[in-house]
C-alpha cells in the first residue's frame, strides 16, 4: 500500500488511500457506538450509503503499485509482501488481544494462547485486512503469468457466485478471497488505466463532479432498495465506487485541499493498526457519561478519536524505542540475514 512515485500521482493516491480509512474506521465507530447505545442516528445512513466501495476501492488502491514487484526476485518479493504483512499483523494481534482479553489471559493463560493461535488461522476483528492482503500478494505472485483478462474474469464470477449464495467456504479467508480479489486484482492489472482516470478526473473537474453526482443517487438508489448487495449489482457498485473514490481524490489533489485527508492516507497502515483500542475507549466513555445525546455526533466523535489518537501515538513514538510498533525491524527482514550485518540497517515502515 506504498506510493512511491512522486509528485501528482502520490496525491491522489494519498487522498484517496485516506477517504478509504475513514470510512472503514467511520463503520467499526458507528456501529460499535449505536450497538451500546441501543439505537441508530445520521451516521448510520452515511455507512450504509458507503457499503458498497470502502473495501473494493480500499484493496483496489492496494493492488495499484504491485507490477514493480510481481515479477522481481522471489526473496524481495516475501520480505515486502509476506514477511512485513505478517509481522504487524502478528504484533498487532498480540496487543489487541492483550488490552481487549487480559482477564482472559490473567484466568487461564493457555486459553489465551490458543485464541490466538487460532487467530492466525481464522483472522477476525479489525486486522483481517492485513491477513487478507498477504493472502492476496501471495495469490497474484502465483496467478502473475496468467492472461490478466482470465484472471479478472474467474474473479468476477467467484464474486458473482458468492453474492448468489452459491459460495460459502466456511472459511473467512478463501469468502474473502471471492468478495474481494477481483478489486485487489483490478487495482493491479488496470494501473495503468486508472491512473489515466484519475489525471482526467483532476484537470477536467466539472465532468467529474456531475458524474459523481449520477454516481452518488445510483449509488443510494441501489442501496436504499436493498439490492447492494445482489449479486453482478454489488460487483457493479463496487467499481463504480471504486471509481469515484479516485476522482473524489484526484479533484482534492488537483485543488490541494483537504490535507488532513491526504496525511490519514499518508498514515492509512498506522490508523488501521491502532484505532481499534481508541475508538473502544471511546464508545465506552460516550456511552457511559451520556455526554453528546445525539447518536449521530456521538458516532462522528467516536471516529475523530480513533482517527485522532493513532496519528498521535505515531508522532510520539517516532525516532523513540517504541518505533517497532510502525516500522518493522530490520531484525525480521532477509535482507538482514543475507546481509549478515545484524541487522542494523534499515527498518521497514508499515506505510
Amino acid at each position: 500500500m506504498t506510493a512511491q512515485e512522486s509528485g501528482y500521482r502520490v496525491d491522489w493516491v494519498d487522498y484517496g488511500k485516506g477517504i478509504c480509512i475513514i470510512l472503514v474506521v467511520m463503520m467499526h465507530s458507528t456501529y460499535g457506538y449505536g450497538a451500546i447505545a441501543g439505537g441508530e442516528g445520521w451516521m448510520h445512513h452515511v455507512v450504509e450509503f458507503a457499503k458498497p466501495i470502502r473495501m473494493p476501492d480500499f484493496f483496489l488502491i492496494a493492488g495499484l503499485f504491485l507490477s514493480r514487484s510481481i515479477h522481481g526476485p522471489l526473496a524481495d518479493y516475501i520480505d515486502k509482501k509476506v514477511i512485513h504483512f505478517a509481522y504487524f499483523y502478528v504484533l498487532w494481534l498480540a496487543i489487541q488481544n492483550v488490552a481487549l482479553e487480559s482477564e482472559l489471559l490473567l484466568a487461564d493463560p493457555l486459553a489465551f494462547a490458543v485464541l490466538f493461535a487460532k487467530q492466525l488461522i481464522f483472522p477476525s476483528g479489525s486486522l483481517w485486512f492485513l491477513h487478507q492482503l498477504l493472502v492476496f500478494y501471495v495469490l497474484t505472485r502465483l496467478l502473475r503469468n496468467v492472461p490478466a483478462m482470465v484472471v479478472l474474469a474467474a474473479a468476477a464470477l467467484l464474486q458473482t457466485l458468492l453474492y448468489a449464495g452459491l459460495i460459502e467456504t466456511g472459511w473467512s479467508v478463501t469468502d474473502r478471497i471471492a468478495n474481494w480479489y477481483v478489486f485487489f486484482f483490478t487495482g493491479y492489472a488496470c494501473a495503468p488505466m486508472l491512473f489515466r482516470f484519475a489525471s482526467l478526473a483532476g484537470r477536467h473537474k466539472i465532468f467529474a463532479i456531475a458524474g459523481l453526482a449520477v454516481w452518488g443517487l445510483t449509488n443510494w438508489g441501489f442501496v436504499a432498495a436493498g439490492l447492494g448487495e445482489a449479486p453482478i449489482v454489488a460487483l457493479a457498485l463496487g467499481m463504480a465506487g471504486a471509481g469515484a473514490i479516485i476522482a473524489v481524490a484526484a479533484i482534492l489533489a488537483e485543488l490541494n485541499t483537504g490535507n488532513v485527508i491526504r496525511y490519514a492516507g499518508q498514515h492509512s497502515i498506522v490508523i488501521y493498526l491502532t484505532f481499534f483500542v481508541p475508538m473502544k475507549v471511546g464508545e465506552k466513555a460516550l456511552g457511559a457519561t451520556g455526554l453528546i445525546p445525539d447518536i449521530g455526533f456521538a458516532c462522528l466523535t467516536v471516529l475523530v478519536i480513533a482517527v485522532g489518537v493513532p496519528l498521535a501515538i505515531h508522532a510520539l513514538v517516532r525516532g523513540t524505542p517504541l518505533n517497532f510498533l510502525y516500522r518493522r525491524p530490520a531484525l525480521f527482514t532477509l535482507n538482514r540475514w543475507q546481509r549478515g550485518d545484524g541487522g542494523k540497517a534499515r527498518i521497514a515502515p508499515a506505510e
